[in-house]
């Protein structure tokens, strides 16, 4: 299959971790936009945490420069039918999200349990790109069409519900404690219909994926039969491969950095994988070792997505390199 990545022009591999971090952190520091929660603090990156239920509203806006500040940062409580001035044309994509405010608080490394800004813009910025494609986009959405999606942490289920109708197939993970609220939100909304192109995915499926226990199998078939396998209704291919792996701000504690990493290892296939990894950029350090521990597998090709989120944000594309033949 054609690449269905869209890389930007003149993107070129990161090779130098430290070089990476500080052309990002540096454009953070003069950037202008500085990202809040509701209660005027920029926090850990949750929405609204104190909510049990979340609305999320993703205005889509024909020419993005009508869209105010606000609009353009997590836009959680604004009707679609604000006064607010609006292009010619526009989408407004609703979707109800249960949070485990409990969970949050009592049950210890939980991240997952509450919604979270980067997977808001992620994708409000990938719809956009959909709806009203203009100059570069982050896919090629005919190709994409016809792609397996693999999403590590999913959450609260938020990016399968949003993205799923543009793949093929769509499998959502996460811890089994987690497995409940993806669900819930899963029957919570209605499979979205966007039109897209070429076939159209037939089932978002969720299933337990937990980067500790993979990370710790032995490479072989042990790895393989743990891999989340395909529900009798899906399209997934039945040798699990993966045409993209997807992971919306998973990179948050060092002890789960080479867990995640080895997993990504694990599952991508050498010269047809691609991984998507989007962060918002909180601690330096983490984000430095997350990037040095990819970059050090020694396989793969890393570059950023730029242009398409703000500086708050990174969005990197990795493509694991097939095997150089032995002579």
């Amino acid at each position: 299959m054609s690449s269905f990545i869209t890389l930007p022009p003149g993107a070129t591999p990161i090779v130098d971790a430290d070089e990476e971090v500080f052309l990002l952190y540096t454009s953070l520091n003069r950037a202008c936009t500085k990202l809040t929660g509701p209660d005027g603090y920029r926090g850990l990156g949750h929405v609204d945490s104190r909510k049990d239920t979340l609305t999320i509203h993703l205005g889509l806006f024909e020419d993005a420069t009508e869209m105010s500040k606000d609009q353009q940062l997590c836009n959680i409580s604004q009707s679609p039918k604000s006064k607010q001035k609006r292009s010619k044309k526009s989408i407004d994509i609703e979707i109800e999200i249960a949070q485990d405010k409990t969970a949050l608080r009592s049950r210890r490394g939980d991240t997952g349990s509450v919604v979270w800004r980067a997977s808001v813009e992620f994708c409000r910025t990938v719809l956009h790109q959909y709806f009203f494609p203009s100059g570069s986009t982050i896919f090629d959405y005919r190709r994409l069409s016809e792609c397996n999606c693999l999403e590590l942490g999913a959450g609260t289920g938020l990016l399968g519900i949003a993205l799923s109708p543009l793949f093929r197939a769509y499998t959502a993970t996460d811890i089994a404690a987690l497995l409940p609220l993806i669900r819930k939100n899963v029957t919570l909304n209605s499979r979205p219909n966007y039109g897209a192109v070429g076939s159209q995915c037939t089932d978002l499926i969720v299933e337990e994926l937990d980067w500790l226990t993979l990370a710790s199998l032995p490479s072989g078939p042990s790895r393989i039969r743990y891999c989340p396998l395909p529900g009798p209704s899906s399209t997934l291919n039945k040798d699990n491969t993966w045409d993209l792996i997807l992971a919306a701000d998973c990179i948050y504690h060092p002890s789960l950095l080479r867990p995640f990493v080895d997993t990504i290892e694990a599952l991508a296939t050498p010269g047809r994988t691609w991984v998507i990894v989007v962060v918002e950029l909180r601690q330096e350090d983490v984000i430095r070792e997350f990037l040095n521990l990819w970059l050090t597998l020694g396989n793969w090709e890393i570059t950023r997505v730029e242009g398409f989120l703000d500086e708050n944000y990174a969005i990197w594309a990795g493509h694991r390199n097939s095997p150089t033949p032995t002579v």
